[in-house]
């Protein structure tokens, strides 16, 4: 079988040996296509063909219909599309079942046992506090006990009378329990964390009324030196606790 002076095959002899040069005659079994080494030459040379053939086709078409030929848009480059940046939005969260308001609290380390009025903000933007020293007040502008965030319930710690609801809550310790009953009868108990005073000056408004991941109490009153030119203490005691149940 007789072989071809010419091969299409780059890497064979008669692309790079001495025969390819010497033996073979001009025009003579050489195509008319120079060989392409490289194979992202040969594919864009390709690629420009198939366009040729393409607008040939197109004038064709013109040519038999009498109308102007779309022209051809090439395609764009394609490749993959990057993943936006950002922070991932959170799955929503079931919604949560409405808590009861509070109606009583009893705090037996310290003998409490008081029904809980509602509280609201003074004109002067102050906490309301309860208009006798016998019961304790829920503000209502916090969270319902139990609910997540820190409720807020306050108190007197004594008058000109005596006594008041919370005038032992700076003996409560670390560990104890605290009760808070709803509406609905369910009872939220609470366990106690720290106790801490502070002076009016310096009140720890974040601490106490700054969101909180989970279900917390705040129990306020007066506390510290009394002050017989204004009539006040000049401190306050705040029991925080946390939900157990």
């Amino acid at each position: 079988m007789r072989t071809d002076s010419t091969s299409t095959d780059p890497e064979g002899p008669s692309a790079e040996g001495p025969a390819a040069s010497s033996t073979a005659r001009p025009g003579r079994h050489i195509s008319p296509i120079r060989v392409v080494r490289r194979p992202a030459a040969a594919a864009a040379l390709i690629a420009g063909l198939l366009l040729a053939g393409v607008g040939v086709a197109g004038f064709a078409v013109a040519s038999r219909t009498g109308h102007p030929a779309t022209p051809v848009t090439p395609v764009s480059k394609g490749g993959f599309v990057p993943i936006p940046k950002g922070k991932w939005a959170a799955v929503p969260a079931a919604s949560i079942q409405a808590v009861a308001e509070p109606v009583s609290l009893v705090i037996p380390a310290i003998g409490v046992s008081t029904k809980l009025i509602q509280l609201g903000i003074t004109p002067s933007g102050a906490l309301q506090v309860p208009t006798t020293t016998a019961v304790a007040g829920w503000y209502t502008g916090s969270p319902r006990p139990g609910e997540p965030g820190g409720a807020v319930i306050a108190g007197h710690v004594d008058s000109l009378q005596g006594r008041g609801v919370f005038f032992l809550l700076r003996l409560l310790k670390p560990g104890e329990k605290v009760y808070v009953r709803r509406a609905d009868g369910t009872l939220a108990v609470f366990t106690v964390t720290s106790v801490h005073s502070y002076p009016k000056t310096g009140f720890p408004t974040s601490a106490v009324y700054g969101p909180t991941p989970d279900a917390q109490l705040r129990l306020i009153t007066c506390g510290g030196t009394f002050d017989p030119a204004t009539g006040h203490y000049l401190s306050n005691t705040i029991a925080y606790a946390s939900l157990a149940s």
